[in-house]
């Protein structure tokens, strides 16, 4: 809970809305993305970047007592156990993160989805079955869509630090369209192709964001916790809507954070 709230505070904040007995096994789900997710911020050389993603491998793979001491990793495959957690996307999971530790670009739009559900939208799936292993399976499909908004949302709120140390999520075919490209982003301003480019990831995150919101109403109440995030994704990218995450981050304040997510958790999502 303590590694949740310091490195992802929103996660922090919709597992709160979880059933008591359930919130163990989401911040130990969450820790271990935040772990993952750190990586790049913690190891600055790709190599043992790359000898840490392994690590956390051979955790998983082994299960049981394997990572004794390492309290995410113990807490983890204490949940991998009790909910019958599928390895196969835990591992998949750390096998996108390889993609985070380099510079390279972002090759296409489809490379970027495909990063987004191996990532966001597994972690969604994967707190889907801790909450209601009988009902999850159905909104897999919806799962996807919400990962891809949420991760889309978040690689543009980190667009700025990205940017600094050279790295760029932005699709290089996305900056085709737009008249720029990833090497002319984060060398120079990228002039106004850049606008143009992030302008259109915004939008691919909308049109994700749309595609769940048309199918949420059908989520049932014990899995609303495992989706509350798409709450903060959609107040993010209107504030972005209106300023470019190119001007600085944007941001929400604590209490209007916490009165979207007690609102949604409250009414749940309407049918459009």
């Amino acid at each position: 809970m303590d590694t949740v709230r310091a490195a992802d505070h929103d996660r922090y904040l919709n597992a709160l809305y979880a059933p008591a007995d359930k919130r163990d096994a989401l911040f130990s789900l969450y820790a271990f993305n935040a772990e993952i997710a750190g990586i790049r911020d913690r190891i600055h050389e790709a190599l043992p970047g790359e000898v840490r993603l392994q690590w956390w491998r051979d955790v998983i793979a082994a299960g049981g007592e394997a990572g004794a001491g390492h309290p995410v990793a113990e807490a983890l495959n204490a949940t991998i156990a009790r909910y019958n957690l599928p390895k196969l996307a835990l591992d998949n999971m750390l096998e996108a993160r390889i993609f985070d530790l380099y510079d390279d670009p972002m090759p296409s739009r489809t490379d970027l989805e495909g990063y987004c559900g191996e990532t966001a939208a597994a972690l969604i799936q994967l707190a889907a079955m801790v909450l209601d292993p009988a009902e999850a399976p159905r909104f897999a499909e919806l799962s996807g869509r919400a990962g891809c908004a949420q991760a889309m949302t978040g690689l543009l709120l980190l667009l700025p630090r990205h940017r600094k140390r050279g790295q760029c999520f932005i699709p290089a075919d996305i900056f085709a369209a737009a008249g720029s490209s990833p090497q002319e982003f984060v060398t120079g301003d990228g002039g106004p192709g850049a606008k143009r480019a992030v302008a259109a990831m915004i939008a691919l995150a909308r049109d994700h964001l749309s595609a769940f919101e048309q199918g949420a109403s059908a989520l049932p109440v014990s899995l609303y916790p495992a989706f509350l995030p798409l709450t903060l994704s959609s107040a993010y990218l209107t504030k972005m809507e209106s300023g470019s995450p190119l001007d600085g981050v944007a941001r929400l304040s604590a209490l209007r954070r916490h009165w979207l997510l007690l609102r949604r958790a409250s009414k749940g999502w309407p049918i459009l």
